[in-house]
């Protein structure tokens, strides 16, 4: 009798819908074709996430370098504190013991700010003049301290001629664009920068140009301190993501009750003028700080320079007192009359 072979059993049947197992290091559901567990888990090779780039006003990336990646926290934290006491010592001493000295730091500034901004636009490749508004801008600051706010304008206006003829010698391309970038600047920083020197100008000058610097050290102190604690929603997301709202509220605030203080007992006017004071030049100093920030991300810079060690440039100290000196000469000249 013949010996059968055994019925092999049935295969279970094969879906073919079924997905391939997958075969990956560090990620999915499963591993090799079987079930993902904690040892997977344990010994999977991380994949770095890329670290993501700075967003510019448009939508695209601002190119910065490996340096500029990193925030405020990766400063110089000891030479930020060291610059940030010499030049507040500097600006203190000239301010209460010789104020000529006050006037050539403002000239200082003026010249070193108008290099900075027009360094930072050739990033750009615009190119203003840097001789007349140099040069421009220096003179403003001059004449300004000699002739009173009356010719603080003919400054502006002699400098724009100046940028208008030097920049003829360039040719016709780019003749707009880098006339108008050069006039900008002119009017940004030495202009705004000559109403520190009329702010100095009366008796009581030195006194003013403290007030309107405590002023905006507080507007800072005051938006820092509440937008850290209580900053919740963005005041500008695509131009400084750090603001809020709330720590805006907390710079107007601030500013107010320190300028009620600082016009009562300082400038000896009412306490009342003080907190309009206050409040201005809070919002002063926010726009200016807003608007710089506006323009950095526009150029694809994280500082206008790397003249101050942990600070940046000048113009990174500059931005806020430069739009709020402007409104301080108003209201003190004519809410709070000189001592």
């Amino acid at each position: 009798m013949a010996r059968s072979d055994p019925t092999p059993e049935p295969r279970a049947a094969t879906n073919t819908d079924d997905p391939p197992p997958l075969d990956v290091e560090g990620g999915g559901t499963r591993v090799n074709g079987h079930p993902r567990s904690a040892q997977d888990d344990l010994f999977a090779t991380p994949v770095p996430e890329k670290e993501p780039l700075p967003v510019g006003v448009d939508g695209g990336p601002v190119h910065v370098g490996p340096a500029q990646r990193k925030g405020r926290a990766g400063r110089n934290l000891p030479a930020a504190i060291g610059v940030g006491v010499a030049l507040g010592g500097l600006v203190l001493l000239s301010l209460l013991l010789y104020k000529p000295a006050f006037y050539v730091i403002i000239v200082v500034a003026i010249v070193v700010g108008t290099w900075e901004m027009v360094r930072a636009v050739n990033t750009a490749k615009i190119r203003p003049p840097m001789v007349p508004l140099l040069v421009g801008g220096a003179t403003m600051a001059v004449i300004t301290w000699y002739g009173g706010a009356g010719w603080l304008p003919f400054g502006l206006l002699g400098t724009a001629v100046a940028v208008l003829g030097w920049r003829l010698a360039g040719g016709p391309k780019n003749y707009q664009r880098d006339v108008v970038t050069g006039l900008l600047i002119a009017a940004y920083v030495p202009f705004l920068g000559g109403f520190v020197v009329l702010l100095l100008e009366p008796g009581d000058g030195h006194l003013r140009v403290l007030a309107m610097i405590a002023a905006v050290v507080m507007s800072d102190t005051g938006g820092y301190g509440f937008g850290v604690f209580l900053g919740r929603h963005k005041l500008a997301p695509t131009v400084s993501p750090s603001k809020s709202w709330e720590g805006f509220g907390g710079s107007v605030l601030t500013a107010a009750v320190g300028g009620a203080l600082l016009v009562r007992f300082m400038l000896d006017g009412h306490w009342y003028w003080g907190i309009v004071f206050g409040v201005a030049v809070a919002g002063a100093s926010t726009l200016g700080d807003l608007a710089e920030s506006l323009l950095k991300r526009d150029l694809g810079v994280k500082d206008m320079s790397t003249l101050l060690p942990g600070h940046g440039g000048l113009m990174d100290r500059l931005d806020s007192i430069l739009l709020a000196a402007p409104v301080a000469y108003a209201v003190l000249t004519n809410l709070v009359p000189p001592g």
